[in-house]
């Protein structure tokens, strides 16, 4: 019994020191957006540190729908940058964009969360509730007046009916 699980714990262990060094060789790192909420039509810069200083890259958007696009290598602390563009069309929803090295099996994701407007660009609601049935008053005033006018109607009748119930005739 002491046998198998140090012979398990050895292959853990084994394992363990292994995955560090295939992670330089390849791997997967972090890839950063900005802004990382965007509405439709918006644009997207985004950069990583996974290809290594002077390393560029092929960003993969397709799954927001703004296919591919070059992440070239810049002097800031050896990252990778490229931009695309959301495409109007884009529904909202989390996405996935993937940058692949150039040399080398290292690629890098990160998320871009598509919104139907940003923070700052939130659209006020204006105009009334459009309920089908009552409601504060509408911008029509033929149908405001129809509704008084249903209710006087509807007051004078009742005022009769019960004149009448008591005998007091009109």
């Amino acid at each position: 019994m002491r046998r198998t699980a140090r012979l398990l714990a050895g292959t853990a262990l084994a394992v363990t020191a292994a995955a560090p060094a295939h992670g330089l060789a390849g791997g997967t790192g972090r890839l950063d957006a900005y802004p990382s909420t965007v509405a439709p039509g918006g644009r997207v810069t985004v950069n990583t540190a996974v290809c290594g200083e002077r390393g560029s890259a092929t960003g993969d958007a397709g799954a927001v729908g703004a296919g591919t696009f070059p992440l070239a290598p810049t002097a800031h602390a050896g990252e990778a940058i490229g931009e695309f563009r959301v495409p109007p069309s884009a529904q909202p929803g989390t996405y996935e964009i993937v940058a692949r090295c150039a040399e080398g099996d290292r690629q890098a994701t990160g998320d871009l969360v598509v919104t139907l407007g940003a923070a700052h660009e939130q659209v006020q609601p204006h105009g009334s509730v459009k309920t089908g049935v009552g409601g504060g008053l509408g911008p029509d005033p033929v149908q405001t007046a129809a509704g008084v006018a249903a209710l006087a109607v509807a007051a004078a009748g009742g005022t009769w009916l019960l004149r009448r119930a008591r005998g007091d005739g009109i």
